[in-house]
């Protein structure tokens, strides 16, 4: 089989539509947006782990992820078939008949494309009427929209910190979840025994539980692999940590996923998406306007 990269877009939709309709129903039937993306690389072998994190620029000059734009419109393809549709915005549905199907990837590319595309040339006739390219509407699909510019400004700012100042920053999101930061275990730069934040988190009245941090500020598109999972794991057992939280601000490989659910004690992986959705929630140094703004915080000097 030709790798992914090397597939022309229209094959590259085509080999998505099965994973698409495969990892729905493995997540219930429903998802966002970003976890169907997410489980359907992850979990399909023929597409390069850090594929998410490519980005390449639109003709007029904005950032984009050219994987985005081979699942979206993937997804469109889909949804106009009726095997996937879209309850609320960015949340992905099973049809009935997306649920039914099982025959191959290709009568699936097939069948899809027999009632999309004559669709698609519709709204490509509508468009040159109106005096609009079929291609700019399609380039807009792809370029970032305005919530996903305040999350990659976000990224950014968290990849240019210091790895000292990052550690600082993943206990304060730590404290923030309610876990009471040990102030002399893993908060030195050096001999810190392999973590970088250790805690104790109450869960009731009366149960406390040991808490090993690992903070890993790597570019994004340098993924973390299983024995980076299997050093924190043996840190962990070093200080008798109960649970485990690794933090990076890139992503896992599958074996690191794999890595993380084995051994002595499982460790809750948060990677650059998770951690932004953190960081919003618990409003951890950004301030929501129409979107996040940041804070002074990423700007200042350690």
């Amino acid at each position: 089989m030709k790798d992914f990269v090397e597939m022309k877009r229209k094959e590259q939709e085509a080999f998505l539509m099965p994973p698409i309709l495969n990892e729905l129903k493995k997540l219930g039937g429903q998802a966002t947006t970003k976890e169907l993306r997410k489980a359907v690389v992850m979990n399909t072998e023929e597409i390069p782990e850090n594929i998410l994190f490519e980005t390449k620029m639109s003709s007029k000059g904005n950032s984009y992820n050219p994987f985005n734009y081979s699942f979206n419109f993937s997804l469109a393809n889909l949804e106009m078939a009726d095997f996937v549709k879209r309850p609320n915005r960015g949340v992905i549905e099973l049809t009935e008949k997306g649920r039914n199907f099982e025959q191959d990837s290709q009568n699936l590319a097939n069948e899809v494309y027999k009632i999309s595309l004559p669709e698609w040339k519709k709204r490509s006739e509508r468009n040159k009427r109106k005096n609009r390219q079929l291609e700019d509407a399609n380039e807009n699909q792809a370029e970032e929209t305005l919530e996903d510019s305040w999350r990659s400004k976000l990224l950014n700012a968290l990849t240019n910190l210091s790895p000292t100042k990052f550690e600082f920053f993943c206990r304060a999101l730590m404290r923030k979840m309610n876990i009471e930061v040990d102030e002399e275990v893993g908060v030195v730069s050096v001999g810190d025994g392999g973590i970088d934040g250790y805690g104790y988190l109450t869960t009731d009245d009366f149960r406390t539980a040991r808490v090993a941090i690992q903070a890993k500020k790597w570019n994004p598109s340098n993924l973390v692999s299983s024995p980076e999972i299997d050093k924190f794991r043996g840190a962990m057992d070093k200080f008798r940590a109960d649970y485990g939280i690794f933090i990076t601000t890139s992503s896992f490989t599958r074996e690191a996923k794999k890595a993380s659910r084995t051994g002595t004690s499982v460790i809750t992986l948060i990677d650059s998406d998770h951690l932004i959705d953190l960081i919003a929630k618990y409003k951890l140094f950004v301030e929501p306007v129409t979107v996040y703004q940041l804070s002074d915080f990423f700007n200042e000097k350690d």
